[in-house]
Order: structure tokens, then C-alpha cells, then sequence
């Protein structure tokens, strides 16, 4: 839900926000995850910008990526200096125009900004659920989105827009709940990981499990792994960006003054920004959560999952319409991979758009205020709603 409140440097502001909660699966009807495992009540925190019309045919749903929240636009209070996370494309004006669509984002299962996490509170031990939370898949985390949307009776999504890991979850959906998506928009994702993008996860988590504060995932009630989570996130910063887009910033320059210190405190730039970045992170973000949120994105393989080995049998499944995007000088989820899912569109019959843009901001491109990324993803859904709208008319 929004409130209006005016302007901000990104233009019309979707304004004050409040985030909301739906809780569901509770004992004994838990949900049963896709190791066996069951979880329950499961509480997911979300948001709504815009108003849902009366037939209900105007809802589109954003998807975060790793870390990111539910709060994917406007402010919590007009003294809030941050707004969300995609404001610079979800409001008026904007990408996702919320004067016409209804737009739904929703925290993950795991995370720690108001979902069911490792960090949430177990009702069963009255303690943290820290380790003994399940791991979980990306078709786990749409299974509870499902059930928010059901929630909100809303029978077919227009769209799905998501980047990242947040692109996983639009194709999860796509082909395990065809008769509910309209359209869907991976941006900078894929339908697996790669070798290479695995292995930078598992350098993230062992970061995190070698500081000796993680004390096997319980240290809620005691000092942090600040140390692990914050190297974890300098690694996973850097997978972020691009190397035109760090030599352009920082290139060489010294941190301080312009000689070296001879010791090894921070000597560059660079350095010094990773630091930043990792101090900042471990204010907001929780340890576990890191490590379930990147195994769930290691596990994620829809041809495997969805199609028995064949990606065109997965999409096959589904008959939305797609806007695939990628950016030129993303290596963690690159063009190819873009264009492997691409054809397999292609083979399944779907109505399929590509775009690989420019750029030199690497894989977080899908975050900045990008021109050319806001006039694709408005019309692509205009489009699509005003089909729908028309077939609507004719029946």
C-alpha cells in the first residue's frame, strides 16, 4: 500500500509505503519443501504500489535479488533518506507505471527483512531457527509467492520482473504455474548457474563459516561473524561489477596519499571501497541468510527440474510472453546464457524478445536509473496489457 506524497530525484515517487505481512502453512499443514523437509507458519513480508482494477488484470510482480527486500519502492517516512530498492524504475512515470498497474513485491523465504529465515524466531524452541532451518530451492520461494497471490485473489499475473536471482524466480513461475503468468522479463539471469558462478558462492560461504563468531550458524544471542560476512560480500561485490566500470572509478588511485605504505593495511581505492561495502553489509544483512539464499540459487536448473534434462521441454510448459535482457559486461549471468535460454524459447514455440544492452556497469546494471532498460520494460508490458485488455473486451 502507498500513499502519494509527491517528487523525488527520480522523479514521481510512489511515496510513503508500508510494509505488510501473510503468514500460512501453519502446523499441521506446513509446506513441504523440495528436500522432504516441511516449514510452517511461514510469514512473507511485502508491498503494493498502485491499485489492483476491478478485473483484477493489472498486477505485476518484482522479484529482489540476493540481498535485496520487499521494499522495492517510495519511503517508510518522509524523513527516510534511502528510498527502495527499484525506485528509480517502479512509480509513476517510470518503468513500472504504478498510475496503471498494480505492483507486488514480496521478501523471500530465508531472507531477513520480514520473512521466515534462519533468523526468524522457531516457534517450536523459542530460539532462533539458525541452522535448523531447511534449505530451500527457488521453486520453494515461488511455492510461497503463490500462496500470497492466492492471498490477494489475484488469478493471472500480467508480468513478472525480476533481475538476478530475482530472474530465476520469473522463470520458476513461468513454467510451473503457466496458467497464472501473462508475461514474464528475466533481466541479467539464467536458467542455471554455471561452474564459475558456483564456485564464487562457495568461496562466499566458506568465508562466512571460517570466522569463529559464526559458531556453526548460532550467534544470534552473540558476537556476529562481521569479518566473514563482510569478506563474503567484497567477493560477491566484486562479481557485480565490471572491469571497464572498476578501472574507470578507481583504476589505481591510492587510497590516502600518493605512496605506498609498505604494510598490509589499505594502500588503493579499490580496496578501500570493498571495505566500505563490506562494513556496511553486515549492518543490515544476516549471516545464514547469506548462505541458504546462495545455495538455493546454486541448486537452481529448470531444464533439469522442469523439462527432465531438456530446456525446451521446460518452457514448452508455458505460453507468456517474454522480454529476455542482458548487459554486455555482465560475467556472473552473461549474454550466453541470456541466448541459451533464448533458443530454448524459440524451439518451445513462445513469443520471444532479446535485447543484450550496453553497458559497462556490469551485472548490477539492472539496478541503475538505465534508459534504454525502463523504455524496454514500459512497453513490453504496455504491450502486454493492452492485448489482454482487447482479448478481455472480446469475450
Amino acid at each position: 500500500m502507498s500513499e502519494y506524497i509527491g517528487h523525488d530525484k527520480n522523479g514521481i515517487c510512489v511515496g510513503i509505503v508500508k510494509k505488510q505481512y501473510f503468514t500460512f502453512a501453519h502446523p499441521p499443514n506446513e509446506m513441504t519443501l523440495e528436500s522432504g523437509a516441511k516449514l510452517g507458519p511461514i510469514t512473507l513480508a511485502y508491498e503494493t504500489y498502485g491499485r489492483l482494477n476491478a478485473n483484477k488484470s493489472n498486477a505485476v510482480m518484482i522479484f529482489h535479488a540476493l540481498s535485496g527486500s520487499s521494499h522495492a519502492a517510495g519511503y517508510y517516512s518522509k524523513k527516510m533518506e534511502s528510498p527502495g530498492w527499484w525506485d528509480n524504475m517502479v512509480g509513476p512515470g517510470k518503468g513500472i507505471e504504478t498510475d496503471n498497474y498494480y505492483v507486488i513485491c514480496s521478501n523471500i523465504i530465508g531472507s531477513c527483512y520480514g520473512s521466515t529465515g534462519p533468523s526468524s524466531i522457531n516457534p517450536r524452541t523459542e530460539k532462533p531457527y539458525a541452522l535448523s532451518f531447511p534449505l530451500f530451492t527457488i521453486s520453494d520461494i515461488v511455492r510461497a509467492q503463490k500462496k500470497l497471490v492466492d492471498h490477494l485473489g489475484i488469478k493471472k499475473l500480467l508480468c513478472l520482473v525480476g533481475g538476478s536471482i530475482g530472474g530465476m524466480q520469473a522463470l520458476e513461475w513461468a513454467v510451473s504455474y503457466p496458467e497464472m503468468v501473462e508475461s514474464v522479463i528475466p533481466i541479467a539471469s539464467t536458467c542455471k548457474r554455471s561452474a564459475l558462478s558456483i564456485g564464487l558462492s562457495e568461496a562466499q560461504r566458506q568465508a562466512i563459516m571460517a570466522d569463529p563468531n559464526w559458531n556453526n550458524g548460532d550467534h544470534y544471542s552473540k558476537a556476529r561473524p562481521e569479518k566473514g560476512l563482510a569478506l563474503a560480500r567484497m567477493i560477491g561485490h566484486i562479481t557485480y561489477l565490471s572491469e571497464d566500470s572498476m578501472h574507470r572509478k578507481f583504476g589505481r588511485k591510492l587510497h590516502e596519499n600518493d605512496a605506498f605504505k609498505y604494510d598490509f593495511s589499505i594502500d588503493f581505492e579499490v580496496e578501500g571501497y570493498l571495505h566500505y561495502q563490506g562494513k556496511k553489509f553486515v549492518d543490515r544483512f544476516d549471516a545464514n541468510s547469506y548462505l541458504y539464499i546462495t545455495k538455493a540459487s546454486d541448486y537452481f536448473d529448470l531444464g533439469e527440474q522442469k523439462g527432465s534434462g531438456s530446456l525446451v521441454k521446460a518452457f514448452s510448459q508455458t505460453s507468456a510472453k517474454f522480454l529476455v535482457v542482458s548487459f554486455s559486461s555482465d560475467w556472473l549471468y552473461p549474454t550466453s546464457q541470456s541466448k541459451e535460454m533464448l533458443k530454448a524459447m524459440k524451439k518451445a514455440g513462445l513469443d520471444v524478445s532479446f535485447c543484450e544492452i550496453e553497458t559497462d556497469f556490469g551485472h548490477d546494471s539492472f539496478l541503475l536509473a538505465h534508459k534504454r532498460l525502463t523504455k524496454l520494460i514500459a512497453g513490453f508490458i504496455n504491450r502486454v496489457y493492452n492485448g489482454t485488455q482487447s482479448s478481455l473486451e472480446n469475450q
